[in-house]
């Protein structure tokens, strides 16, 4: 609890900062600047989330953001990175979604059904050799997961918990990008052949399809509550869960004809959800995660985009690449009309980890 009160006071004195300073402003074409804030982002010992106030270890953007680090010469950065978190990991005998400073592994703002796939995919990509070093307690991570995540009756990720994902300030029911990860943890694990996979009777594809596509688009949540998102939309295919083409094209339909690409890719829904927000984040960071445009998801959009249309992509890059030169940095996320977002007590953060990912797309 220490660790977050001290992240939130710290976001806050970034507010005054900028308020008074401005963003850091990097030099260069977008290219080039994203190229600085992820050098910015390597500290030394690991990936932190970003090179403004998300300072910390962040499993989910560390692990996102891998394959396109990878891509740009940081392999042994990876290594070290993954090599350092689980020792932290499985020396508090957990696996969160964050390391804060002091080496404090710490949920926020609660379990997770994405940082046991995401970690378990990382290493299986940039160090198999770290899984069999610690495969007793991963192994141990993966009957956790499954005795608390799974219902076992339906093979769904639980109802009534919930769970921190990718929209960790909105709470949902089963959402379909929870259901992803679990579907994402036993492909891995169908790779990985020296961890144990308790999974293996479930056909989570089928199950996602039955409980989530409508036949345009996949569904939010197991609410009653039907809207058009863009993480349950996106996710499901930029994991290559999915791979119908078919059923690509309707969903970035249906997220293109709901506005989700407007004024740029991507906000999470077309309107805000308010009765979804945790009380805490409707406090201070009112529509954080609503109809806001997210600069994390974007890229993984727009890697499917060139799927399917390569102009339509290129005018999408265009966009990011006049906000980043706009800016001269790589910011967290917008506002509905394309302003930066803010409010009394934040501003949206600098320097993410995620322009690495941009960097790959825009090739």
């Amino acid at each position: 609890m220490l660790e977050l009160v001290s992240a939130a006071l710290n976001m806050f004195f970034r507010k005054l900062r900028v308020a008074s300073e401005g963003i850091r402003q990097y030099p260069g074409n977008a290219t080039k600047i994203c190229k600085q804030i992820v050098a910015d982002c390597w500290n030394g010992t690991y990936f932190q989330g970003s090179a403004g106030h998300f300072s910390q270890f962040w499993l989910r953007d560390f692990a996102m953001s891998a394959p396109a680090l990878a891509k740009l010469g940081y392999k042994k950065e990876i290594k070290k990175t993954l090599e350092w978190a689980l020792k932290i990991y499985s020396k508090n005998n957990k696996i969160t979604t964050t390391i804060f400073p002091g080496e404090k592994p710490v949920d926020v703002w609660s379990y997770s059904t994405e940082s046991l796939p995401y970690l378990l995919r990382t290493l299986r990509l940039f160090a198999p050799n770290l899984i069999i070093k610690h495969k007793t307690f991963l192994s141990k991570q993966i009957k956790y997961y499954y005795d608390f995540v799974l219902n076992k009756k339906t093979g769904l990720v639980r109802k009534d918990y919930n769970f921190s994902a990718m929209k960790d300030a909105v709470r949902r029911e089963s959402s379909c990008y929870d259901n992803v990860m679990l579907a994402l943890l036993a492909e891995e694990l169908k790779e990985i052949k020296n961890l144990p996979n308790p999974f293996k009777k479930y056909n989570f594809k089928k199950i996602i399809e039955d409980n989530f596509w409508t036949g345009e688009y996949f569904l939010d949540d197991l609410s009653s509550q039907k809207y058009i998102a863009s993480d349950a939309n996106v996710v499901p295919f930029w994991t290559g869960l999915f791979s119908s083409k078919k059923m690509l094209k309707s969903a970035i339909k249906s997220i293109q004809k709901s506005k989700l690409d407007r004024p740029f890719p991507i906000k999470y829904t077309s309107k805000q959800i308010k009765s979804k927000e945790r009380f805490i984040a409707n406090l201070f960071t009112s529509n954080y995660e609503g109809n806001t445009i997210w600069m994390q998801i974007g890229p993984m959009f727009i890697a499917l985009i060139k799927k399917i249309n390569k102009k339509q992509a290129r005018d999408y890059i265009n966009q990011y690449k006049y906000l980043i030169e706009k800016h001269k940095n790589y910011l967290e996320l917008f506002n509905p009309n394309g302003t930066v977002y803010q409010t009394p007590f934040y501003y949206a953060d600098e320097g993410m980890i995620w322009a690495a990912m941009f960097l790959d797309v825009m090739k």
